[in-house]
């Protein structure tokens, strides 16, 4: 799937719940569910800096491709960087960058977050993007 493709598909399921209590409820479900983080990539480096709660973020460029691993010591944001991470790992850094992110607002993530919640999506969508920056840059190099 493209990554239009991948947030369509999270917006249609987040549309089809009907409270914010199921939402959060189903954000949670979405970072349980993530591949264990790799401990030897839990180190200062990889931490996602903006964020209230501790994420970790490790990039590898493989294939032409970008693959992503990303793990918080909180249950929401886990989910917030588990949405992220099925919409961006597997893409063509091109594609990562040019991808539009106002899906979250139609989620309605920017209005149902604390401030420093979304200050700390903002921050793992920061991230995410300058890993696809580095490594288009790194293969325009090759």
């Amino acid at each position: 799937m493209t990554i239009t493709e991948t947030q369509q598909a999270i917006l249609d399921e987040f549309a089809k719940l009907a409270t914010w209590e199921e939402r959060y409820k189903r954000i949670i479900e979405l970072g349980k569910a993530l591949q264990p983080f790799p401990e030897e990539h839990r180190v200062d480096q990889n931490k996602v800096r903006g964020c209230q709660s501790q994420v970790w973020m490790h990039a590898r460029f493989e294939n032409g491709n970008v693959l992503y691993d990303i793990d918080s010591d909180a249950m929401i944001v886990k989910g917030l960087a588990a949405i992220l991470h099925k919409t961006f790992s597997g893409h063509a850094p091109k594609d990562i960058i040019a991808a539009p992110m106002d899906f979250l607002e139609q989620i309605g993530l920017t209005q149902h977050l604390s401030q420093s919640r979304a200050n700390g999506l903002g921050a793992m969508v920061r991230q995410f993007k300058n890993y696809a920056l580095a490594f288009n840059a790194l293969a325009q190099t090759r």
